[in-house]
């Protein structure tokens, strides 16, 4: 067993886990109590299916309200924020288990061992996909090839 980080209402939970690299890998365990680690290309899908229903330029705001609140520590009060921010849409639980896994994700991202960018990664390709045109499975994985500073630079013409 992981480091619980958040019970949701129906069973599930997310915690962090011993991965290949470090102990930051994030996993979801659902109410039959399966447990898997969420796949970037799955809950970025999640993230542009709510965009199309609510609007890229919601979404997104709500995205980095949570980027903005993320350190190299889960902080508590972060976790009750998106649990108030989900209940702003349709379905709560999802937004909140989305959102939780985004923001443990970035969380992760900036534990990454001598990361230059943390979770810039993560924005970059939400913005991709919400504002850029890119489809999900290319948004993840385009920056795999490049240099960090070459990631960096995009990130800064984008603003971030």
């Amino acid at each position: 067993m992981g480091r619980l980080v958040k019970e949701f209402p129906d069973g599930s939970f997310l915690e962090y886990d011993r991965g290949k690299i470090d102990s930051w890998c994030v996993y979801m365990t659902n109410p039959d109590g399966v447990r898997r680690p969420p796949l970037d290309r799955d809950y970025f899908n999640e993230l542009k299916a709510l965009a199309d229903e609510y609007g890229a330029e919601r979404v997104y705001r709500d995205f980095v309200d949570i980027y903005d609140s993320t350190t190299r520590d889960i902080d508590e009060n972060v976790l009750k924020h998106i649990t108030q921010m989900a209940k702003t849409y349709g379905d709560p639980l999802e937004v909140d288990k989305l959102f939780t896994t985004f923001y443990m994700a970035m969380t992760s991202e900036e534990n990454y061992p001598n990361t230059k960018l943390g979770r810039k990664i993560k924005r970059l390709a939400a913005y991709e996909i919400l504002f850029g045109g890119r489809d999900v499975d290319n948004a993840v994985v385009f920056m795999k090839r490049m240099g960090w500073k070459e990631i960096d630079a995009l990130c800064c013409e984008r603003g971030f």
